[in-house]
């Protein structure tokens, strides 16, 4: 008899501390390590620290990371906040973002997520039974 490997996801529930991201970046290289996915490392955790920090910075509570494989041989990387408002970066509004000023500190994460990955995008959510509303910004890569 043949068997299947279960499919697999990995939440991490983080809260609002200036920690969290390193952590979550720690977890997510031993989670894809784990499943044979190393080669994915680099750019999953270059996508997972941009999306962790800019939920730490622009929001007050907790966050999350979540991890999964996609049926078309993407690995998704999504981080959920407790904010519902879209960052300019993900707002899908065939507007173009501006590229801050070259002598400014920040401002530079969301445009490298869209540069590095394969595909990005937005969900909204809405507070219904368990849900605690927000939403979830993400990022696939190969």
């Amino acid at each position: 008899m043949a068997t299947v490997s279960p499919a697999w996801a990995h939440t991490l529930q983080l809260p609002h501390d200036p920690h969290a991201p390193g952590i979550a970046r720690a977890t997510l290289r031993t989670v894809l390590t784990a499943h044979g996915l190393a080669e994915l490392v680099p750019t999953a955790e270059l996508l997972a620290s941009e999306l962790l920090t800019n939920a730490h910075l622009h929001t007050r509570g907790p966050y999350a990371l979540r991890v999964r494989p996609m049926e078309t041989g993407r690995l998704r990387v999504a981080v959920w906040d407790n904010d519902p408002r879209i960052p300019p970066g993900f707002a899908d509004n065939g507007m173009p973002v501006a590229l801050p000023p070259l002598d400014a500190e920040d401002g530079r994460g969301l445009h490298l997520v869209r540069a590095c990955a394969d595909a990005v995008g937005v969900s909204v959510l809405r507070e219904l039974g368990a849900s605690k509303g927000g939403k979830l910004l993400w990022a696939e890569c190969r």
